[in-house]
This record gives C-alpha cells, sequence and structure tokens, in this order.
C-alpha cells in the first residue's frame, strides 16, 4: 500500500513558473495533484493574484519570492526551489509561516564545470572574436594572444560542489589550480589551496568565480581585486552578477589590463527573454556573454526537476523534510495504515513536554 495524503491529492494545487522541466510535471502529475506550469516568471503582484489557493510553488532562479508574496499564501505547503539558490526566497519568512523551501544544489555542477572548461579554452583562442569576423566576412589567420591552456593556472574562488569538480576537469586538461574558500576544503588531485584571494589572484591566468549571493561576497571583485590580477589574465562568472563589480570590468577589457572574460550572471536580469537588452560589457574584446546558461542543460535540468519533485512529494506523503534549506531534517519512517499530522511551531523551551491523559 502506498501512503496516502489526509488532503485529497487532485485537489492539491501546484503553480510551476519558469519553464520547469517535463520530469518535474510528470512527477507530479503521477501523484494526481493539479497542476498550473508557465513558462517565464512572474512579477510580484501577479504571484499574489495565483498564489492564494496554491499548495506548492515551483521556481528557478528569476522569480523572487517576497514577504508579500507570503503573506497571500495562505494554503502553501512547500517551496521547490529547481535550482541550486535559493536567495530568490526570502527564507526567514517562510520559515516563520512553516513553509519548507526545497532545492538541488548538486544536480546541475558537471554542466556549469563544462561550460568553464569551454570558455577558458574559447577565450585562450579568442574564438568568440574570430566567429564573430569570420561571420562579418573578415579572414584573418593568425596567433597573436591565443595560446593552449596547458601549463597555465587556473584560481577558483570557491571549492564547493562546482569549484570542486572543475578543479579536477582542469588538471585532467593540463592545468594547475589553486583554490580560495572561507572555509577549510580538502584538496583534490594536485590543487592547491591559498590561504587569502589576494594570492590567488596575483598569481592565476585564469580566475573563476563560484560562491553565493550574501553581504560578504557582494562587490568582492572590483576594481581593486582586478588591478591584483596578472596583466593579460582573464576572469568568468557563473556564479551570482551581483558579486562582480561590471563597470570595473569593462574598463579592465577595454584598457587591456584583462585579456577577456566570460561573464553568464548580471546584477540585473529581465524576467523573460526579450531582444532588447543592454549591458556595459557588450562590445568588449574577447569577452562571452551567456543568459545565465551555465546549469541550463537537458540533463540537468531533467535531474533537478526529478530531485526537487521527489523531495516535494516526498513532503507532502511522509512529511519529510529532508533536502529543506530552512527546516531541521526530519525523516520519519512510512505507515501505510495512518495519516501523519505535521504540528510546525516556533523553536521555544517546553514546546515538547511530555504530556500524559488519562483514558476515558
Amino acid at each position: 500500500m502506498e501512503p496516502q495524503t489526509s488532503f485529497p491529492k487532485d485537489k492539491i494545487n501546484i503553480l510551476l513558473l519558469e519553464n520547469i522541466h517535463t520530469a518535474a510535471v510528470k512527477s507530479f502529475e503521477a501523484e494526481g495533484f493539479h497542476i498550473e506550469s508557465i513558462s517565464s516568471s512572474l512579477p510580484e503582484e501577479k504571484i499574489i493574484e495565483k498564489i492564494r489557493d496554491v499548495h506548492v510553488l515551483g521556481l528557478r532562479s528569476k522569480t523572487k519570492v517576497t514577504e508579500k508574496i507570503l503573506d497571500a499564501a495562505k494554503r502553501l505547503l512547500a517551496i521547490g526551489c529547481f535550482c541550486i539558490g535559493t536567495d530568490q526566497v526570502d527564507l526567514e519568512q517562510a520559515e516563520k509561516r512553516g513553509i519548507p523551501v526545497f532545492n538541488s544544489p548538486f544536480c546541475n555542477s558537471r554542466s556549469v564545470a563544462e561550460l568553464i572548461i569551454a570558455e577558458i579554452i574559447t577565450l585562450s583562442r579568442r574564438l568568440g572574436d574570430k566567429s564573430s569576423e569570420m561571420h562579418k566576412g573578415v579572414w584573418k589567420k593568425d596567433s597573436k594572444g591565443c595560446n593552449e591552456i596547458r601549463g597555465k593556472t587556473l584560481g577558483i574562488v570557491g571549492y564547493g560542489h562546482i569549484g570542486s569538480q572543475l578543479s579536477v576537469l582542469a588538471e585532467a586538461m593540463g592545468m594547475n589550480v589553486l583554490y580560495y574558500d572561507i572555509a577549510r576544503k580538502l584538496p583534490l588531485g594536485n590543487s592547491k589551496m591559498c590561504t587569502d584571494m589576494k594570492s590567488l589572484l596575483e598569481q592565476s591566468n585564469f580566475v573563476t568565480l563560484h560562491v553565493p549571493d550574501t553581504e560578504v561576497t557582494r562587490n568582492m571583485i572590483k576594481q581593486e581585486e582586478i588591478n591584483l590580477m596578472r596583466k593579460g589574465s582573464y576572469l568568468l562568472n557563473a556564479s551570482r552578477g551581483k558579486v562582480v563589480d561590471i563597470k570595473a570590468l569593462a574598463d579592465a577589457l577595454r584598457s587591456g589590463h584583462l585579456a577577456g572574460a566570460a561573464v553568464d550572471v548580471y546584477p540585473m536580469e529581465p524576467e523573460a527573454n526579450c531582444s532588447d537588452w543592454v549591458n556595459e560589457l557588450q562590445g568588449c574584446p574577447n569577452t562571452i556573454l551567456t543568459p545565465h546558461i551555465g546549469g541550463s542543460t537537458e540533463e540537468a535540468q531533467e535531474a533537478i526537476g526529478l530531485e526537487v519533485s521527489d523531495l516535494i512529494i516526498k513532503f507532502i506523503n511522509t512529511g519529510s523534510s529532508a533536502g529543506s534549506v530552512n527546516f531541521p531534517e526530519v525523516n520519519p519512517s512510512v505507515n501505510p495504515s495512518t495519516h501523519r499530522i505535521l504540528n510546525i511551531h516556533h523553536n521555544k523551551p517546553g514546546v515538547l513536554r511530555v504530556r500524559s491523559f488519562s483514558q476515558t
């Protein structure tokens, strides 16, 4: 027997935004939930209109779940972030309202790491500029400014799941790898830890960023840090848009201090696809600009869809909060013959006191 919820599944409403992979939709459909899937993100006022009768909200990185949205979400049981980060959700307010937030912190690590390797080679060979010239009819064969990546030094800022996996791939390509992280991390292969970011910037030919969006990381790469980098080195950012001072980066590229850059994330990103996006990095030499696609592979999105939907289904069916970023982990065993009642309360001494009841 499969465990059943005490609330009819066909009355559980799930709202999915930002074109979440069909693997998640199929998982929810198999449970009998009622699903609405929208291909784009929605502004706050539109979400408030829709959220009143929604039990599960699914989103990716563009949708912002604010306190106002949570105030309007009278029936919301859970939020699924079908991506790595959860900074787009007001986690504190969600916790206060007893709403667990689930994400997939590891499933697209390989996709991001592969993109960085591809961009390192592309920058080193100036393939972006060469391709642009050819499309304009310019045949310009030369080797100036084009180099192999073998023997070059890659500096990784943030040695988590993406950074460490990238470390292995880069070493396999013959690169020397340095890394810096605020927490002590075990080096993989022959990679070496730097005790501070300054020494990493000074020694690296390529610097790549893989950090979350926090008060500590915002604008962590500005003019001062770029000036520390080697002349002719490269900067890559596929983490969060507010980590790098875009104007300082553009100035360094146009002055020739940096030989190139690859940027996948930006301080301000459009809520939906458009054809009028403007950024200071446009037109900079040997600069690869991509629209936040680091984890956008079919394999990664399918894996994320399956993982987050499974976590939410397990929460609804059994009360398990395993995988939640703002709840203590509770993973109770399943008893098909009973229903479980969840009592979510504030963490106050005495709430879990043992009480005795006399039989009547």
